[in-house]
């Protein structure tokens, strides 16, 4: 039975696919039968540039636990990159380094 579980969201990134890199402006994720993955369901995420065609896509189909796994890691790997730049914001360069101000 289809689950016609669908949630889409607007992001800012680049995908590579066949022909080389394209902006990306949207995500979806789907909970549904996979064309590829051995099982009754998976987790299909879609990442595409909306006015791109279908060659501006970038698909994926996990199992519920490698779609858990990536999305605990994404969350991980956030929650670092925004440490990381808190830390280079508060961090000054030793004075021979610094650029002089005009």
């Amino acid at each position: 039975m289809c689950t016609n579980i669908v949630v889409s969201t607007s992001v800012e990134g680049a995908g590579f696919g066949r022909q080389g890199w394209f902006g990306v402006n949207r995500a979806t994720v789907a909970y549904d039968h996979p064309l590829r993955v051995d099982r009754e369901h998976a987790v299909m995420l879609d990442f595409v540039d909306a006015g791109g065609g279908v060659e501006a896509r970038v698909g994926v189909e996990l199992t519920l636990e490698s779609a858990r796994a990536l999305a605990e890691a994404i969350l991980r790997a956030c929650a670092e990159g925004e440490a990381w730049e808190q830390e280079a914001r508060r961090w000054q360069p030793p004075a021979r380094f610094r650029m002089p101000r005009a």
